[in-house]
């Protein structure tokens, strides 16, 4: 069965506009609730959300949906999405909810669904609710139409009454993010910086990193609604590579607007991303026996370093494709506890059913302590090859291996790079992008390979 509204990681567009408008919220917690209870659920659902000014709005839409069809709705506020993961399968709940565009501006929102263990839910049964939500709304001219019950009268997008949260539900996830950092090695003392970006992580981070007695700078943890994301957190690693020069830190954490992704910088400045993380972190699995199957799940993008350098180290890398939910598909396949994405996604399948960024940084914190080296000397002779990522906007995402014009361009420009590197290009699934990458050991190469193909991409699809 074929989707229209999810993508890789939930539904994502812009504010106010189908399908992310109040009145298709609505329809679409009836349509999770309807889908729970007809598999004998009761219908309960935990909801969080980020800091952007759309975020609380969409969440009574939201329960106002689930309420009507007979469900239960148990708001927690602000709360990273792996928070949400946590409480769902912790607590008991049948499915949970986050409100969140991850790393998107303000004027995007987004909804992600995790099933009733912690995981995200399945393609299957995604495509199951959509197709409840569409049967009942009639879309056309990219707006959805509505019942009686849920718009205003005049055609406008309802406003529903605020949704009231229950603090104590965020209270269990911190507490499971502090029993989590204490199996490891004590922190007291450790110099950090945290770039919140303004997003879910404003409230946890600081209770966590002051209960552990980490002397802690963060950055951009005053939201205001517009914020999140803006020139700050994991994608604009500038500011916290700055501040932990500034502040003498033996590290620095920057976070994602929802908080599932974490990349580090270490204490001479150097940006380390999710391969970094996943290197550090599997080789410290791997020398306590903790490693199982000695493999590491990885997505097409992580950089053909880690490949090799695990390879030396006797550990397995599986590739996925790009997204972290089929990381995980892998990592339960195949009975695995340590995967992620290069853009700092990280699954210790140990502790989280989802890429926790604070859980992640914690991890990191635990074996660089352990070491007793500082962090840029674990990382000292790592050498990543060079590798292209080129965004291309399109219009539209036709089957590129199936298309007469660019399969040929990308089969030609893979024979040319032949075994000295790879090339990928893929869509991007929750904008309209496709993503070009090439990667290998010719700098110049690899940037004239990517140029080209990007420019036949935007020829044809732009």
């Amino acid at each position: 069965m074929g989707k229209r509204l999810f993508g890789t990681d939930g539904i994502r567009g812009a504010v106010g506009i189908f399908p992310l408008d109040t009145a298709t919220v609505y329809r679409l917690g009836g349509a999770l609730t309807r889908l729970l209870t007809r598999r004998g659920g009761l219908g309960r659902v935990v909801i969080g959300y980020d800091t952007r000014e759309s975020s609380a709005p969409l969440c009574a839409a939201m329960v106002a949906g689930i309420h009507r069809e007979g469900g239960e709705a148990a708001v927690a506020g602000v709360l990273p999405t792996p928070g949400i993961a946590r409480l769902t399968c912790q607590d008991g709940f049948d499915a949970g909810v986050v409100i969140s565009a991850s790393h998107n501006p303000f004027t995007d929102n987004g909804i992600k669904i995790f099933s009733g263990d912690g995981t995200k839910m399945s393609d299957a049964d995604e495509a199951i609710i959509e197709s409840s939500l569409l049967d009942t709304d009639i879309i056309a001219g990219g707006t959805s139409l509505m019942d009686s019950s849920a718009h205003d009268g005049n055609g406008a997008s309802p406003v529903f009454p605020p949704a009231d949260a229950d603090a104590s539900l965020a209270d269990h996830y911190v507490h499971h993010l502090l029993e989590a950092a204490r199996v490891g090695s004590d922190l007291k003392g450790v110099r950090l910086v945290v770039d919140c970006a303004n997003g879910a992580a404003v409230d946890v981070a600081p209770h966590i990193f002051n209960e552990l007695g980490v002397e802690v700078r963060f950055l951009n943890n005053n939201p205001d609604g517009r914020n999140i994301n803006k020139d700050c957190g994991s994608l604009h690693p500038d500011v916290l590579i700055k501040a932990v020069r500034e502040f003498e830190a033996d590290a620095g954490l920057a976070l994602d607007g929802d908080a599932d992704r974490c990349l580090v910088v270490d204490d001479s400045g150097r940006l380390l991303d999710g391969d970094f993380i996943l290197y550090l972190t599997g080789l410290h699995l791997q020398r306590r026996g903790k490693l199982r199957n000695n493999t590491v799940v990885a997505t097409v993008m992580s950089n053909l370093w880690l490949e090799q350098s695990f390879r030396e180290e006797g550990i397995t890398l599986l590739r996925t494709d790009v997204g972290d939910k089929y990381v995980l598909e892998e990592m339960v396949r195949g009975d695995h506890v340590l995967g992620g994405e290069q853009s700092g996604h990280i699954i210790f399948r140990d502790r989280a059913t989802t890429g926790d960024g604070l859980l992640t940084g914690l991890r990191l914190l635990d074996v660089w302590r352990t070491s007793g080296r500082k962090l840029s000397e674990l990382v000292a002779g790592i050498t990543p090859c060079p590798q292209i990522l080129l965004n291309v906007p399109v219009k539209s995402k036709p089957v590129l291996s199936e298309h007469p014009v660019l399969a040929r361009v990308i089969r030609r420009a893979s024979e040319e790079m032949g075994s000295r590197g790879r090339v990928l290009v893929r869509y991007s699934g929750t904008e309209s992008l496709a993503r070009v990458m090439t990667e290998g050991n010719d700098a110049d190469e690899i940037r004239r390979i990517a140029e080209e193909v990007a420019a036949e991409l935007r020829d044809h699809l732009g």
